[in-house]
């Protein structure tokens, strides 16, 4: 099986990423083709005067104009990528493979994969031995998050499985109960696919859910708790705040990244178990039809993206993809000449 990614290092080759900030800190990323250049209003830089340069080297263009040139990390790419659907941001994502717990070799299920920026986080997490099973209902979204990982990776790896369809009804083919590690639900109303992942969770496995609102947060914990299937849900969201550090100039900076969504975890019980506190607890439902109605898609904020705009998000990723199939493909055949 092949690894879902390799450690980038060494020399600039063709068919490689690259990020290249230019005067006033803008930002460029290319991929590394013999013959191409990027054209600017500061001049032109050629490709291939990359070619063969060390990682973090300085080129200047046509104009005179330089460049630090660095490979992305992998941050840098999901920030820039196509978008079919909103993301889940770097912050959220360390939280993710942090807090589920997402090991070398582990099984792990993901919906809905959107744009595909967490899937990268999990396939690097999960390694060659691992699996990623990725579930998503649209089939447009479906194709902006295979073009984001095939461009990021070079080639869609060996071990994704990207599913188009609804996970509570396609889980059960995907997987045999009891044998998954990890489940991460990112959608608008992750406590109706919890049944079925129970049912696919091996004890002691791991579910992480990501929803923007409070009242998402509510719902779904609720639901769990209602299951008597799983370990009391903990909640926690993750604000970033940089600093601006010039010398004895050191303070806060005036913008932080704040709240993108909360993050609500919780394990799978053995078969028959049951928390002592689940014992003390009403089995009464702790809310009404009232508040039902505050959970309805409108009332959490679903957010839609036109048919048109998506359309080009779509094509947008495709072409990068197929871009770096071709340097790749240049790149092969120009070593194979060598």
């Amino acid at each position: 099986m092949t690894a879902p990614a390799s450690a980038p290092r060494g020399p600039f080759r063709f068919g490689d990423r690259i990020q290249l900030t230019g005067p006033k800190g803008r930002l460029h990323t290319i991929t590394l083709k013999d013959g191409g250049e990027l054209h600017t209003h500061h001049g032109v830089l050629r490709h291939r005067d990359l070619e063969g340069l060390p990682d973090g080297s300085v080129v200047a263009n046509s104009g005179g104009h330089e460049y630090l040139a660095l490979r992305p990390l992998l941050r840098d790419f999901v920030m820039s990528m196509p978008r079919g659907a909103a993301i889940v941001y770097p912050k959220d994502a360390a939280q993710i493979v942090a807090q589920a717990d997402i090991f070398p070799g582990a099984v792990v299920v993901e919906a809905g994969v959107g744009s595909g920026a967490l899937a990268l986080w999990l396939l690097r997490g999960v390694g060659a031995a691992g699996r990623l099973t990725s579930f998503e209902r649209r089939e447009d979204f479906a194709e902006v998050a295979r073009a984001n990982v095939e461009t990021f990776l070079g080639s869609v790896p060996e071990n994704w499985t990207l599913e188009v369809g609804d996970l509570v009804e396609r889980l059960p083919q995907a997987v045999e109960p009891a044998s998954v590690d990890r489940v991460v639900l990112d959608m608008l109303a992750p406590w109706e696919c919890i049944d079925a992942v129970a049912d696919a969770l091996a004890p002691g496995g791991v579910v992480i859910c990501y929803v923007a609102t409070a009242t998402q947060l509510s719902r779904v914990a609720e639901y769990i708790r209602q299951t008597e299937l799983f370990t009391d849900p903990e909640a926690s969201e993750t604000l970033v705040r940089g600093w601006h550090v010039e010398g004895l100039a050191v303070r806060p900076d005036h913008r932080m990244v704040a709240h993108t969504g909360f993050l609500l975890t919780a394990r799978r019980l053995a078969p028959g178990a049951v928390l002592p506190e689940q014992k003390r607890r009403a089995s009464k439902s702790s809310y009404s039809d009232e508040d039902v109605e505050l959970w309805t898609p409108g009332a959490v904020g679903e957010r839609q993206i036109t048919d048109k705009n998506l359309r080009k998000r779509v094509r947008e990723a495709q072409r990068a993809a197929a871009g770096a199939r071709q340097a790749a493909a240049e790149d092969a055949a120009h070593e194979h000449v060598d």
